[in-house]
């Protein structure tokens, strides 16, 4: 899953909001690269980065979309916890929706999800409540219950994806133990998505600003792809497509 960030505040330094025609490019060079899956998103998920209202998302989102839909022959995924943005973007064409609060925001964003039928990655969010115990026990207890908010609104299971939140109110401890225990939340009977790229506690432990965070990241990459993890959320598409053919020949004997 490639990021394509369309804020002017992005953690990364890569915002591209405002930037349609770069937005546009940037979204087929990470196709040509080999990304899977496209991930727009139009409100910075950093920590105490300003809530942005669905208009305001919509109209950073939106152009870029209009443009991309018929152009990519990959799925294009929408970052929202916003059911108002979440549905024009679905009309417009977008194929999932990828909610950083794991259903707990809006409560009317999962009934979008089930009406239109499309897949839905739930994130494990401790930014309201950070994890006091074992943080893999809070996670999956956190994932059973967007699990059973999504089939209870009448998601299908098929079309869930589970994602332990890396980086959203952990310690730097807690980020490093979800990678290695990725596997413990392999129960839970849907594909895993890990997002680590360039985030801060990788920064933490090398002492790097995030535009130098490639190997970092290409390392929790690894670990988690043998740990379990099914997509990886990532900026740098091209370098982790190769990590990603490499581990999968090693763990999963696919290449």
């Amino acid at each position: 899953m490639g990021i394509l960030n369309l804020t002017p505040d992005s953690f990364s330094a890569d915002g591209l909001a405002g930037r349609t025609d770069e937005a546009v490019s940037r979204a087929l060079e990470m196709e040509a690269e080999g990304a899977d899956i496209i991930d727009l998103g139009g409100e910075s998920t950093r920590p105490q980065a300003p809530e942005v209202d669905a208009e305001e998302e919509l109209g950073r989102v939106l152009p870029v979309l209009e443009r991309l839909v018929g152009r990519l022959k990959v799925p294009i995924s929408i970052d929202t916890y916003k059911a108002v943005t979440a549905r024009r973007c679905l009309e417009a064409g977008a194929h999932l929706i990828n909610d950083v609060w794991g259903l707990k925001r809006d409560p009317e964003l999962v009934r979008v999800v089930a009406e239109r039928g499309v897949p839905v990655v739930i994130a494990a969010n401790q930014r309201d409540s950070p994890a006091k115990g074992d943080i893999v026990a809070e996670v999956r207890a956190d994932l059973e219950r967007g699990v059973e908010l999504a089939l209870k609104a009448g998601v299908a299971r098929e079309n869930i994806i589970l994602d332990p939140g890396i980086g959203f109110g952990k310690t730097l401890e807690q980020n490093l133990a979800l990678v290695w225990r990725l596997e413990e939340l392999k129960y839970l009977g849907r594909p895993l998505l890990l997002g680590t790229s360039r985030k801060s506690f990788i920064g933490a432990v090398l002492d790097l600003p995030a535009q130098e965070r490639l190997e970092g990241t290409a390392a929790t990459v690894a670990i988690g792809i043998a740990r379990g993890a099914d997509i990886v959320r990532v900026h740098d598409v091209g370098p982790m497509v190769r990590l990603c053919r490499m581990s999968d020949a090693v763990v999963r004997g696919k290449w």
